[in-house]
């Protein structure tokens, strides 16, 4: 993370992770569940049992100043937002070393960015709902 001193004060700037959802069905709404609750999965295949997609997700940060697992976690909690108990990760691109190297020469920086689907898995409900109510309790 990068602190700049603007007069006498430290400016924390970057190092935060950026995740939007593109809701699939607009008129389905879904309970907040908690990012706890939200169990990732690397590809379709390992979920196993019958889901519903809920969201596309898409994240940003700078490459120099955020993580894989960060990115993942943003990604959660945006999912947890939509309504989603699990979600499936569709992969993460990082800047080519050309991009790297040509931010580190000018002073800008570089993206990573991340993919991934939030789902809501019937199954599991009872299961994150339990999830949650526990998180909820230790928070108190």
């Amino acid at each position: 993370m990068r602190v700049i001193l603007v007069g006498g004060l430290a400016v924390v700037v970057g190092g935060c992770v950026q995740t939007n959802a593109a809701v699939l069905n607009p008129t389905v709404v879904f309970s907040r569940s908690c990012p706890e609750a939200v169990v990732v999965y690397t590809t379709p295949d390992r979920v196993k049992a019958e889901y519903v997609e809920i969201a596309l997700l898409n994240s940003s940060g700078d490459a120099s100043m955020t993580t894989e697992s960060a990115m993942i976690n943003s990604q959660q909690k945006k999912a947890a937002e939509v309504g989603a108990n699990g979600l499936i990760l569709g992969g993460i691109n990082e800047p080519g070393a050309g991009a790297k190297l040509a931010a580190s020469i000018l002073g800008t920086t570089t993206e990573r960015k991340g993919k991934a689907v939030a789902i809501w898995i019937p199954a599991d409900s009872a299961k994150t709902v339990d999830i949650c109510n526990e998180v909820a309790r230790r928070k108190r």
